[in-house]
C-alpha cells in the first residue's frame, strides 16, 4: 500500500475537516437533546459526511461538469449555508424548539460542515492524482481514519455537557457561532477571489 499518500491524506483531511473544531458546533446544535440522541447525530453525521465525499469521489468531476457548476461556486454556496447557520446560532434562534426539530446531523454537521468543499475538493484531487487499486486503498484508509477520529470527537465531547451546564451550553453555542461565521466568510472570500482570478 502507498503509506506516503495515507499520509498525506490523513493530515490534508485531518486539517480540513478539524476534528477538535467540530466538538463547540456539535454541543451547540446537540446541547439541549437526549443523551441517545446526540449519540446518534454523532454517527449520523459522520455517516453523512463520508457518503457525501464517497459520491464526490467517484462522481465529482462529472457531476459538477454536467450541471456546469465550478468549484468556487460549491464553495460559495457552502459557506452562504454555513453563515446562516452561524447566525442563527449568534441570535439564540438555535436555542428555540422550533429550530431543533430537524436533523442536524444531515445539515449543517455532515454536510456543509464535515464533508464541505474543501473535504470534496481535496478528496477529488487525491483520487484523479491516484493510481491503481492500492492508491484507492490508501485513500479509502485515510478518509476512514480522519471520519472515526471526527466520530470519536463528537462522541465523546458530550462528557462536556456535565461540567459545563446550561449556562456553558450557552457561551460554547455564541463561540461556535463566532467561529462558523469566520469559517464561512472565509469559505465566501476565497470563491470570491478565484472568480476574480478566473478559476470560477
Amino acid at each position: 500500500m502507498n503509506w506516503q499518500l495515507f499520509g498525506e491524506v490523513v493530515v490534508t483531511l485531518f486539517v480540513i475537516m478539524d476534528p477538535p473544531g467540530t466538538v463547540p458546533v456539535f454541543l451547540a446544535l446537540t446541547g439541549n437533546r437526549r443523551p441517545a440522541e446526540r449519540k446518534r447525530a454523532a454517527w449520523q453525521a459522520v455517516a453523512v459526511a463520508a457518503g457525501v465525499i464517497t459520491v464526490f469521489a467517484i462522481f465529482g468531476r462529472t457531476i459538477l461538469d454536467y450541471m456546469h457548476i465550478s468549484l468556487p461556486a460549491l464553495q460559495a454556496a457552502g459557506g452562504l449555508l454555513l453563515l446562516l447557520v452561524a447566525l442563527e446560532l449568534l441570535t439564540g434562534k438555535a436555542d428555540q424548539p422550533e429550530s431543533t426539530t430537524g436533523n442536524v446531523a444531515m445539515v449543517p454537521l455532515g454536510t456543509p460542515l464535515l464533508a464541505g468543499p474543501g473535504a470534496i475538493v481535496a478528496t477529488m484531487v487525491f483520487v484523479q492524482g491516484s493510481d491503481g487499486g492500492l492508491d484507492f486503498l490508501a485513500l479509502a484508509l485515510g478518509i476512514v481514519v480522519v471520519l472515526l477520529c471526527l466520530w470519536a470527537s463528537m462522541r465523546f465531547s458530550v462528557l462536556l455537557l456535565r461540567v459545563l451546564k446550561e449556562s456553558g451550553i450557552l457561551l460554547v453555542t455564541r463561540i461556535a457561532g463566532l467561529l462558523l461565521s469566520a469559517i464561512a466568510v472565509q469559505l465566501v472570500a476565497d470563491a470570491v477571489r478565484a472568480f476574480i482570478e478566473g478559476a470560477g
